[in-house]
């Protein structure tokens, strides 16, 4: 999974968290605010009850004595009042308006913060290097030639999803006003060519066939040559391919980040035929 995918969901369950914490800390200011009864209200109802409850203990003392003969009936005690005191303005709660500005304010603070951790995570993040799509080394110059060479003339990069193919020497000048300038240079300098595996017409993986020598797709028949030509089939143009690039050491790197199209229907440098049986049988030109 890429960096920007990992950031994205963490943004969004840290925004999913905190709508979720406000829609619950509404509900509960809603339910505080239509029936709670405050701290220090609570405090006077339950003076005022124990007070209520003492002068009815006083009254059934009395009505006691009053039953026995002889006895006195004792005064009832009263109640010593309760002293106000003045509610705290905390304790009652804070108003709607006021919850729904810290609420806002809180919120956007968390998705600043959100934002900005993102960041600092894209920053530290390390970026991936040699994967498709970017410039990748697929092995030495002279073990490519020779497992091309072992294996009817193609060897499969399968780090840079790519055929490797020798180009015909007597064919580069052709070449050279067919291709684009950063393909034709690999088959100028180094007679290869990078072939992207995907079929042109749908998209599906093209093998080899190694009796005729041509790349032969199983899905629709497309035929192309050994470098890529199309030669039969639905396919709209020869195969797409990548640039090549040497180093000094002699490593070979696939520049997959940059497909250049197949050239177009009828080109044909090298003038190869299939040198066997065909593995699919053609579609027949198109």
């Amino acid at each position: 999974m890429s960096s920007s995918a990992i950031i994205a969901i963490a943004i969004g369950i840290a925004v999913l968290l905190a709508a979720i914490a406000f829609v619950t800390t509404a509900r509960r200011s809603d339910v505080r605010g239509a029936g709670a009864l405050s701290g220090e209200t609570r405090k006077r109802d339950d003076a005022a009850r124990q007070a209520r409850h003492d002068a009815e203990a006083a009254v059934s003392r009395r009505d006691d004595s009053a039953a026995e003969p002889g006895t006195a009936l004792a005064a009832p005690t009263p109640a010593a009042p309760v002293p106000w005191t003045p509610p705290d303005a905390d304790a009652i709660g804070v108003s709607r308006r006021m919850f729904f500005n810290r609420a806002t304010v809180t919120l956007t603070s968390a998705g600043v913060g959100a934002f900005a951790a993102a960041g600092f995570v894209a920053f530290l993040w390390p970026t991936a290097t040699g994967g498709f799509g970017q410039v990748v080394t697929i092995g030495k110059l002279d073990d490519i030639r020779e497992g091309a060479q072992g294996a009817s003339g193609f060897f499969y990069a399968p780090s840079a999803r790519t055929w490797i193919t020798e180009f015909p020497a007597d064919a580069v000048p052709k070449a050279q006003a067919i291709y684009a300038p950063a393909v034709y240079d690999g088959m100028n300098k180094y007679r290869l060519v990078a072939l992207y595996q995907k079929c042109p017409h749908l998209g599906c993986r093209v093998p080899d066939c190694k009796t005729s020598r041509w790349f032969e797709c199983p899905c629709h028949g497309s035929q192309y040559n050994q470098v890529g030509e199309k030669k039969a089939g639905p396919a709209p143009r020869g195969m797409d391919r990548f640039a090549i690039q040497v180093d000094g050491g002699g490593n070979v790197s696939v520049d997959t980040g940059t497909v250049y199209p197949g050239p177009a229907i009828g080109t044909n440098t090298t003038g190869q035929e299939a040198e066997g049986p065909h593995c699919i049988t053609g579609g027949g030109e198109h």
